[in-house]
């Protein structure tokens, strides 16, 4: 078995839900890009090539999780995007009062969610779990 094989139907399901995420933020990075650069915080620069930016990243990394060969890398590059929207979702809850039309509930939901996500990324992508043969 390679290093990307999905294992079980269980994974299937866990690639399935990252792809659409991903799949879905990308696009939405694209079609609503100023609603994206309203939550980076104001400290951080380049706001809109920012959001081009992650949006592509996350249209890659759904692509690449189906690719077998690619899926380890992708699903790191999944990862490590993740950890780096992380200050916009902190800046959205400590702010709420900025997005009225998000309840702060959600806000708050929002990272415990993202260590859930990271762990359906790693755990689908075979970057956690059993070892494989010849995968130290």
């Amino acid at each position: 078995m390679g290093t990307g094989s999905v294992t079980s139907r269980s994974q299937r399901l866990g690639l399935a839900v990252v792809f659409l995420w991903f799949l879905l933020g990308g696009i939405a990075h694209f079609f609503w890009p100023a609603a994206f650069a309203s939550i980076i915080p104001p400290s951080l620069p380049f706001k809109m090539p920012a959001v081009f930016i992650t949006g592509a990243f996350e249209l890659l990394g759904a692509i690449g999780i189906f690719m077998p060969r690619y899926r380890r890398a992708a699903g790191i590059g999944l990862i490590a995007l993740t950890l780096c929207v992380t200050p916009a979702n902190v800046y959205m809850w400590w702010h709420a009062e900025k997005f009225p039309h998000v309840p702060e509930t959600a806000l708050l939901l929002r990272l415990p969610l993202q260590v859930l996500l990271i762990i359906c990324i790693a755990w689908s992508t075979n970057l956690m779990g059993a070892r494989r043969h010849g995968v130290s």
